[in-house]
């Protein structure tokens, strides 16, 4: 009677395997990565001006650093591309050939990709 019990015992298990819950398979849907800030950006010149010079630096720091155009200047119609070394905000400021001068402060680099140069003053694009 053992020896029957004995292979008894594997169905038992079978069927009480079969009553017991089984464990749920939940899939989670991960969040895309959130995009990384592209702190690259233009500097155009709409203005009917030369930029003789331009400065720009994070918003965070006091002063202007150095001259962005170096030997170079900026005439009517063209364009420089940069990138900024940090993500966040930045202040800009040029002053034409003709020592007039204008800022814009605060400029977001992730959301702006443009800094263009008019008559009138900077704006961000």
């Amino acid at each position: 009677m053992n020896r029957r019990l004995a292979l008894l015992a594997p169905v038992a298990l079978l069927f009480t395997a079969a009553c017991q819950p089984q464990p749920q398979v939940v899939v989670v849907q991960q969040r895309p990565a959130a995009a990384a800030c592209d702190t690259s950006f233009r500097v155009s010149n709409a203005s009917s001006r030369t930029v003789a010079q331009l400065y720009f630096s994070h918003s965070n720091l006091s002063g202007w650093g150095n001259d962005q155009l170096g030997a170079s200047v900026l005439p009517p119609g063209r364009f420089v591309n940069y990138r900024a070394a940090n993500t966040g905000n930045y202040d800009f400021r040029v002053v034409w050939a003709d020592g007039r001068t204008a800022e814009l402060r605060r400029v977001n680099v992730c959301v702006a990709n443009e800094i263009r140069v008019t008559d009138g003053g900077l704006r961000a694009l």
